[in-house]
């Protein structure tokens, strides 16, 4: 059985193993995969791995070969599932492998806005605390998490988890759908944190009337999907102070084009999709992709999104 990884180094840059995908066939494992280079790479391929090469469904018509397609993430729209479904291919994802990260690099993105850890402490090493005349200073405004109000919007497994932290932090959480709708969140919340998927409904659901509603002192946080914001109404939103700031893991496109609005904004920390990427979290989603090809040669397949 030939196994082809189509992207595999935002997986595994070298620090980890593809010895558990090895035990079960032959594995061609390729750092990344062009659209152009897919068909060939793929033409004598039992099973293909994917994290975000794109595996549309003109492609898979043409691999006779084809068996199973995994999904390097939780997320699998780069996948025609129903291509596969047609041709009895059953397409597994690996979900939940990332909560844990994903919750930590909220919290890292909230404490930087709170704190201002890192400007501060260049500020630091610049000797501005040698020459300061008082005991202490601060560059921007310091925010206390504790008594703030969290809204989650999207309260599956990784928006419960930031609520747990949110609580540990003395937060109140609120959460879209449950105990108030989009609007009432946005309008109450100190900090609104998105974990919602990306879907016709969620796309560019931050928009301007959107931010508009929030408060001028309300920090937003995306750890979730890009195109649930509109980068540009986020970029008016923050150098008007319609909002105080914002932590952005995702971006509408990936990579940016050099001239995305967010760019140099005033208040805006964005981090290259990281929140998924621990050592750990990492480690996880290969034992389970690994547990994905088992089950399918078994004969029972798991995780299967296009039942």
């Amino acid at each position: 059985m030939k196994i082809v990884v189509l992207d595999g180094y935002t997986l595994n840059p070298g620090d980890l193993s593809w010895e558990g995908l090895e035990r079960l066939g032959e594995v061609v494992v390729y750092d990344r995969t062009s659209r152009e280079q897919l068909l060939e790479r793929c033409k004598d391929a039992s099973v293909i791995f994917t994290n975000k090469a794109q595996v549309p469904g003109d492609i898979i018509k043409q691999l006779p070969s084809l068996r199973f397609i995994g999904v390097l993430a939780t997320g699998f729209n780069i996948v025609d599932v129903d291509a596969a479904r047609e041709r009895g291919i059953p397409v597994s994802n690996v979900p939940g492998y990332s909560t844990r990260s994903v919750a930590q690099l909220v919290f890292a993105l909230l404490l930087e806005l709170c704190h201002r850890v890192q400007r501060h402490s260049d500020t630091v090493m610049d000797g501005k605390w040698s020459a300061s005349p008082d005991f202490c200073y601060w560059e921007s405004p310091l925010v206390e998490l504790a008594g703030k109000t969290m809204g989650i919007i999207g309260y599956g497994t990784i928006g419960r988890c930031v609520g747990e932290l949110a609580t540990a932090f003395g937060m109140k959480v609120i959460t879209a759908g449950r105990n108030q709708g989009i609007g009432e969140l946005l309008e109450q919340s100190d900090v609104v944190s998105i974990h919602c998927p990306l879907t016709p409904d969620t796309k560019g659901l931050i928009n301007k009337e959107n931010l508009r509603r929030m408060k001028s002192s309300a920090f937003l946080i995306n750890t979730s999907r890009g195109p649930i914001v509109v980068d540009a109404d986020l970029a008016d939103a923050l150098n008007s102070g319609t909002i105080a700031g914002a932590g952005i893991d995702v971006l509408s496109v990936e990579p940016p084009p050099a001239g995305n609005p967010l760019f140099g904004v005033k208040n805006c920390l964005i981090t290259p999709h990281i929140a998924w990427a621990t050592k750990e979290a990492r480690a996880r989603l290969m034992d389970m992709t690994v547990a994905n090809l088992a089950a399918f040669v078994a004969g029972s397949p798991i995780n299967v999104v296009n039942k």
